[in-house]
């Protein structure tokens, strides 16, 4: 009987001892995944569950990533901070994690009074507001800020922690006009949009996607979700609020959705205010994984509208090979971006890089190349002798070149076109060709095209040595064409430039690449595609 008893203690003891191993390895694995960490006002946290950060997790992989939600009621912008809940979250913020920022509900109303003093100051600029004398609700003196500066300073302190802020929209009241419901709480859709943008920053704008939804449903069905007041939903309408803002999310945060999340329908109203307002955090600044020697790798070439551009001491220009990465899933692909700003087909070539390139390639890798901005120009000139004969054919002009003092037979674009699919063939590797991004260049409401140039003598020469070829130039002036001259040179371009995209245009034009290749869902690069691929459709 003591032996029976002794072997019992001795296996409770070994369970215990198991136990504790295991939830030590599961406090590590928890340290290591990123957070989301919510910050906000009632909307996002009413209760156990009738705000929408109450429901996020559902829609997430939470073995991948952490759901926070330090969402509290009655805070402004202003009174997150000036209470300190913003100061003890800080410290917990790590390389990796998101901070979801949304408030303007309770930036309306009096600076001031006995009974609430939480309102910021309107717009997004650096006026103040001293209060002379003690807060009457706080009971100390401060300095009032715009709405603006707070949702900066949000920015610029997760920034410094290395976590990537986003900016939300409000949530929508139920508040109906003509049949059409309430976009915005008056300026603040429009302040939470314009602060994103100018810390360049993603913006979800959970206002209007949530409005299109309630629209579609109707103010009657809508009303239900509001049985206490126009500001607050029910369980129901959380949930729905949370689906919603999860899609929204889908473009920066698609490979942690859970397979509930990835489900969910791309709202298409979010998707334009996505790809205009790029985290460049999100894929610019993040450190990119060491090539695995046991992958194929994709190698990007190209020319400066495929590389970022340095300039100013800050990314003023970017290309889409940056973003593009982050929509391949990098435990089975690595992806090398070798485009070099200023080169043409045939400098890529004469100046060495292609060799470089070539020497790396093996079996079962992928090419993906984008020339023609730069094969316009001089053949031969003591600034610049970088471009080709027009055409795709054998066409050639030999030239003593000024700048490299070599005698040189130039070629047309599409033999330099060819020799790069050639030889990556030849390596075992497969090729993709891409036809040059547009320039913001229009005329009558339509932007020029190359479909008879470049983008035609790109898909020739993809066709006579059988590589794959995607008119990026056409998909991308599609897009741009949807929304307007106006807003594209807005959103797409910096001030002045009509070549070079901004990082809101390179990732929508390296949306447009991807778009491309799932229109051939059966190439084989097709299969490395990341769950972030998913939001295109």
């Amino acid at each position: 009987m003591k032996n029976n008893k002794l072997i019992i203690a001795v296996c409770v003891l070994c369970l215990l001892i198991n136990s504790i191993c295991v939830c030590g390895q599961e406090t590590k694995s928890s340290e290591q995944v990123p957070t989301i960490f919510i910050v906000g006002d009632s909307t996002a946290s009413n209760g156990p569950d009738k705000g929408w950060g109450s429901h996020l997790g559902k829609y997430f992989d939470t073995a991948k990533i952490k759901i926070i939600n330090r969402a509290i009621g009655g805070r402004s912008s202003r009174t997150y901070q000036s209470e300190g809940t913003w100061e003890m979250i800080l410290p917990q913020l790590k390389p990796g994690d998101y901070v979801l920022l949304q408030f303007g509900h309770n930036d309306i109303g009096p600076i001031n009074t006995e009974f609430v003093s939480r309102a910021s100051l309107p717009g997004l600029g650096e006026e103040t507001e001293e209060i002379d004398i003690d807060n009457r609700f706080v009971k100390k003196h401060e300095v009032v800020h715009t709405y603006g500066w707070y949702m900066r300073k949000y920015i610029t302190d997760t920034k410094a922690k290395g976590a990537t802020p986003i900016v939300l929209s409000v949530t929508v009241r139920n508040i109906w006009e003509n049949g059409k419901v309430e976009r915005g709480l008056g300026e603040y859709r429009k302040w939470a949009e314009d602060v994103a943008r100018e810390m360049k920053i993603t913006f979800v704008d959970a206002a209007t996607i949530i409005a299109d939804e309630y629209e579609k449903l109707g103010q009657e069905k809508v009303k239900e979700y509001f049985p206490q007041d126009h500001t607050h939903t029910t369980p129901e309408a959380a949930d729905l609020n949370a689906r919603l803002i999860a899609s929204g999310l889908r473009n920066i945060l698609g490979d942690y959705l859970s397979e509930q999340g990835k489900h969910l329908p791309q709202n298409q109203s979010n998707t334009q205010q996505e790809s205009k307002e790029v985290d460049t955090a999100g894929w610019a600044a993040r450190e990119q994984p060491k090539p695995d020697p046991n992958l194929p790798t994709l190698f990007i070439i190209g020319d400066s509208t495929v590389k970022a551009n340095q300039g100013n001491g800050e990314m003023k220009q970017w290309g889409w090979g940056a973003p593009i990465a982050f929509y391949f899933d990098r435990t089975k692909i690595n992806v090398e971006n070798h485009a070099l700003g200023g080169m043409s087909s045939r400098t890529f070539q004469t100046n060495g890089m292609w060799d470089r390139v070539l020497a790396a390639i093996k079996p079962g890798d992928f090419v993906i190349m984008q020339f023609g901005h730069n094969d316009e120009g001089a053949l031969n000139d003591n600034r610049r002798a970088r471009g080709t004969v027009k055409g795709s054919g054998d066409e050639t002009e030999e030239i003593d070149n000024i700048l490299t003092g070599k005698h040189e037979v130039v070629h047309t674009y599409g033999w330099y076109i060819k020799k790069y699919i050639t030889d990556a063939k030849a390596k075992g590797a497969s090729s993709i060709v891409c036809s040059m991004i547009p320039r913001n260049n229009w005329k009558n409401g339509k932007l020029d095209r190359v479909s008879e140039t470049y983008g035609k003598w790109s898909a020739e020469a993809a066709e006579a040595e059988g590589a794959l070829f995607i008119d990026l130039n056409s998909l991308i002036a599609d897009h741009y064409e949807k929304e307007g001259q106006t807003k594209v040179t807005a959103t797409y371009f910096e001030k002045g430039e009509g070549t070079h995209t901004n990082a809101a245009g390179a990732e929508l034009n390296a949306r447009c690449v991807i778009e491309g290749l799932k229109i051939h869902k059966d190439y084989p690069l097709s299969k490395y595609l990341s769950s972030r691929a998913d939001t295109i459709n």
